[in-house]
């Protein structure tokens, strides 16, 4: 019996972090590799989303910073040939307890029918920005698609 791996979508969520960058090559490869797409999701932190909510910070202003880092996204993508879309998800809710960085990249697996998923590992750096160190783990529990974590 021959177990070919299919995919049609990879999802690889980023926070801006060079970790999360890194991460994007292994999606675009796998991606590269079975001929499917990249959906890259800029997962949003708890601070970054108070400060949202409190106004300390327009909508504006993050939404530049984030279409910045998902344009080297693109781009990667892009010198590989392969086609990519991409996403801004809350990490962090002061509505639902239920809404974490984990919760907000399986629920966007669901929803672009993800086949694969790409996960940056704990960064070394320790950078506040860092959300996806929080979501590594969870992700590798919970998910019902396979996970790579890089």
């Amino acid at each position: 019996m021959d177990a070919t791996l299919e995919l049609d979508r990879v999802l690889v969520p980023v926070d801006g972090s060079e970790e999360s960058l890194e991460a994007v090559e292994y999606a675009v490869a796998l991606a590269d590799r079975y001929g499917a797409t990249v959906h890259a999701v800029y997962v949003l932190g708890e601070e970054v989303v108070r400060a949202i909510e409190t106004d300390a910070v327009a909508r504006e202003d993050v939404a530049q910073e984030t279409e910045a880092f998902t344009d080297t996204v693109r781009e990667q993508c892009a010198d590989a040939g392969v086609d990519v879309s991409t996403a801004i998800a809350y990490g962090y809710s002061t509505r639902r307890k239920t809404t974490h960085p984990g919760s907000a990249i399986l629920d966007t697996a669901e929803e672009v029918e993800a086949d694969f998923l790409v996960v940056p590992r704990e960064p070394v750096s320790g950078e506040p920005g860092a959300v996806l160190e929080k979501a590594a783990e969870y992700v590798l529990l919970y998910a019902s698609q396979p996970v790579l974590s890089v």
